[in-house]
């Protein structure tokens, strides 16, 4: 065991005696040691009771024979972060997280350990912890957010308070309506209840083998959450026992399957960022292409908010991640050997699999959409690529072109979409990239804004920043190479025509080679002045189409 290096013989004495500080036992102490990474803390909805899951947990390493300890995580709500400078934090926090998991489990050479998130930016960079470190380990989360409901049994959720702003400001709801939905859009704990980027992570880590059944789905309220947590806890130690790592479970092909459901489910486009940062800790390659490359074969077969009205719960409900797996194996879209923590392979546990509602998992062959949630777009605008999510897009929205409005930072943008000075057109936000913004932020303010004005049918938002897995309509971000790096994004300029073609894949700048040389030439990069920690993600992040990963 890894433990021994701090427990066995007669020169870790000392370290034995700073074991038994805390208050364990010599039994305690020749069992496998497990660490439990908690990310629980006081400001984010999901992770508001992450305590109880822990607990759970270190008693099922206990029943299984472990000794677990629990050490803390930071984490950031992406949703209080959201449209202000808070929100620089949220990517670059990513890798605080999987570097700090690092840290600790070295530093205490701990035989095994479970990752327990719900949110945002904390799953994949405790996903990239497992990857990294490759020892056995194994992830579970707190669940989703029930949505909430109004009286006239209307569901709604975050998303709803966000474009309520855009009604109140359109005078289509009143102040004493906006609170209303205010009060009622999370009822409670767990991760915000539609197919958001947090229950996109939670979900794919399921998909691809790193979480056992259920972990995407199950709602953060029911028992059956805790006694996956417990059943994760005794997992781990079977793990440890077997010596079996991420990387004897996670291939290439897991990462494929993963892709496969993320284009299913309709999941967020942040998931593009996320799953190749993930692999590339494990020398996996994903680009840009595989993505797309599996959309145009993978029906889009879920529909849950914001494409629709449905809910994680509904998903659930309906059968899960495995039941949408059952369904896609029947055209042989899923690789069924793909091995997961549990100890069975996909094919195995599919087998078994259930599907109940079939208003909430389509049919194969009556899908939703012939292809998957998520396009990848490119052209003069976009060279390296961007993204989009087309399975929250309205049918003619799919091509659009107008006059670009241009703006260096997003509350500018949103400033003038709150004033009424966009009625229709793309608006252009730049500078909001990896390296530029730093740190990329989530722009569902003013897609929400856009959405709640009623002009998301005569307006699309382009930026080399990123959008909330909460976002709809023609929102394409990720842009590629962005504008801190010279990107042709950088050089656009007010009046300029942007033509977008979703099902054709193509984003393009209708500007001459010759105009585009000359504002080159004539065009200042804007350079930001930095300190701390966004000085040095600035100076280390690469591009989003590479998964915004450090080098």
């Amino acid at each position: 065991m890894r433990s021994e290096n701090i427990k066995k013989g007669y020169l870790r004495a000392p370290h034995r005696s700073l074991l038994k500080a805390i208050g364990l036992t010599d039994e305690e102490i020749e069992k496998p040691i497990i660490g439990v990474a908690n990310s629980g803390n006081e400001i984010i909805p999901g992770h508001i009771h992450l305590d109880k899951i822990t607990e759970a947990v270190k008693a099922g390493i206990r029943m299984a024979g472990g000794t677990p300890l629990e050490f803390g995580v930071i984490g950031v709500c992406d949703g209080i972060a959201m449209g202000h400078s808070g929100m620089k934090y949220s990517l670059v926090s990513r890798d605080i997280i999987a570097d700090s998991i690092e840290i600790m489990t070295q530093a205490h050479q701990f035989d095994g350990i479970v990752m327990i998130a719900s949110c945002d930016k904390i799953v994949p960079g405790m996903l990239m912890a497992l990857l990294r470190l490759n020892i056995p380990g194994i992830f579970v989360s707190g669940g989703p957010m029930l949505c909430g409901t109004l009286p006239d049994g209307i569901e709604i959720d975050l998303i709803s308070i966000f474009e309520g702003i855009g009604k109140f400001l359109n005078k289509e709801i009143t102040e004493d309506e906006l609170k209303f939905i205010e009060e009622r859009a999370c009822p409670g704990a767990g991760s915000c209840a539609g197919m958001f980027t947090a229950n996109s992570m939670n979900c794919l880590s399921e998909a691809i083998g790193i979480a056992l059944p259920g972990n995407g789905t199950i709602p953060a309220i029911d028992a059956r959450r805790l006694r996956l947590a417990k059943y994760t806890g005794m997992k781990i130690v079977e793990l440890v026992k077997k010596n079996i790592k991420p990387t004897d479970i996670i291939k290439y092909e897991s990462f494929l399957n993963g892709i496969t459901v993320d284009m299913a489910i309709g999941a967020s486009t942040n998931t593009v960022l996320h799953l190749p940062a993930i692999a590339n800790e494990c020398g996996i390659k994903l680009d840009l292409d595989i993505f797309d490359e599996i959309s145009k074969k993978t029906p889009n077969i879920c529909k849950l908010s914001p494409a629709s009205k449905q809910h994680i719960q509904d998903l659930d409900r309906a059968g899960g991640i495995m039941g949408v797996m059952k369904e896609l194996s029947k055209k042989g879209l899923i690789n069924e050997e793909c091995l997961t923590v549990s100890g069975k392979k996909i094919g195995e546990i599919i087998k078994e699999a259930k599907i109940y509602d079939r208003n909430v998992i389509k049919e194969i062959d009556n899908p939703y959409m012939k292809e998957g949630g998520i396009a990848i777009l490119k052209g003069s605008l976009a060279p390296d690529g961007a993204v989009v999510k087309q399975s929250a897009v309205k049918e003619n929205m799919m091509k659009f072109k107008g006059k670009a409005y241009v703006f260096d930072c997003e509350e500018d943008a949103m400033n003038a979409v709150v004033e009424g000075k966009i009625k229709e057109g793309v608006i252009v936000i730049r500078y909001e990239g990896p390296k530029g913004g730093p740190g990329m932020r989530e722009m569902l303010s003013i897609t929400s804004a856009i959405s709640g004005k009623g002009i998301d049918e005569k307006v699309a938002l382009i930026t080399d920043g990123r959008f909330s897995g909460g976002t709809r309509g023609p929102c394409i971000g990720h842009v590629s190479p962005e504008a801190a790096e010279g990107g042709p994004i950088a050089y656009v300029k007010n009046g300029d025509i942007i033509e977008i073609d979703i099902p054709e894949r193509r984003i393009e700048l209708k500007v001459s080679k010759e105009e585009m040389e000359k504002r080159k030439k004539e065009t200042k990069i804007l350079k930001k002045e930095l300190k701390g920690v966004l000085a040095k993600y600035s100076k280390l992040v690469k591009s989003a189409n590479r998964g915004g990963i450090l080098e």
